[in-house]
């Protein structure tokens, strides 16, 4: 016996549900969505560049100013108390690292002045007004010995030559000529002649290295002078650090010798101070 119930299923059944019709997306459509694709991937690649360059900026910014603080303000007010690896007092000593060497009575080196004759080449007489550097210098004349250097700034007054002089020079066996008083300026490091004294070092060997003797006595000369005007080994430089030219020739090629005759001086000057 069929029912109203079973008729119902057959009905059902005998429906046919027709299929979801799918868009057809053509070819340009799929144009435009590739290149809204990809404009939206440059602007995300637009916006994160533009986060990057003022992240970058803002940094860069931050640096600049802690750097022009500290310059203007905090190195302002410590430059009352702290100079050379060591401290300015009240009267415009220094003290410090070093104020034992400064307070001690350090003799002069025995040195041979020979003072250069006033003129335009080699000694101006012009006053120095002060000294922040120590220049080491070499001959660039091997086998010369520190009279025969002298002599050669002594012609420049009368061949005009080249301007060219320096106030102590060292010879091979150790002999310190001194050619110009170290109240006045020499012709050594041109941006630098009026702030700085300067040593020449006789040598033999081509690479341009200092014999045994020229070592000693350039290290007594220089700390002489550091502790006359209170002065730190840092204060020492190669003719090279100021302008590039390739002076003292062994200490510019053999960076670590540079290094090492720093840390001699020092520890001659902590010896003789008993430090």
């Amino acid at each position: 016996m069929v029912t109203n119930m079973d008729i119902h299923k057959i009905q059902i059944a005998d429906t046919v549900i027709p299929e979801k019709k799918k868009r057809r997306i053509t070819q340009e459509e799929r144009i435009r969505r590739k290149k809204r694709r990809r404009k939206a991937k440059l602007i995300r690649m637009a916006t994160m560049g533009m986060t990057f360059v003022l992240s970058l900026a803002l940094i860069l910014g931050v640096v600049a100013l802690a750097d022009f603080l500290y310059k203007k303000v905090i190195r302002k007010e410590s430059a009352k108390t702290v100079l050379s690896d060591g401290f300015v007092t009240a009267d415009g000593k220094k003290s410090g690292k070093w104020h034992d060497f400064y307070a001690i009575d350090l003799a002069r080196p025995e040195l041979d002045v020979e003072l250069l004759t006033v003129n335009d080449f080699s000694r101006p007489g012009i006053e120095l007004p002060e000294v922040k550097n120590i220049f080491i210098h070499y001959t660039a004349n091997p086998g010369t010995t520190a009279l025969q250097n002298r002599s050669y700034f002594e012609s420049l007054g009368e061949t005009h030559e080249r301007s060219a002089s320096a106030h102590f020079i060292i010879g091979c066996e150790g002999e310190i000529v001194q050619c110009i008083p170290t109240k006045e300026i020499a012709y050594a490091v041109m941006k630098r002649n009026y702030d700085s004294l300067s040593i020449e070092c006789c040598y033999v060997r081509e690479d341009g290295k200092f014999t045994d003797e020229t070592y000693r006595s350039l290290i007594e000369l220089t700390a002489w002078l550091l502790h006359k005007y209170e002065l730190a080994p840092e204060d020492v430089l190669r003719h090279y650090d100021e302008g590039g030219k390739i002076c003292p020739k062994y200490y510019v090629e053999n960076e670590d010798a540079w290094e090492q005759f720093i840390e001699d001086l020092s520890e001659y000057m902590e010896n003789v101070a008993g430090m």
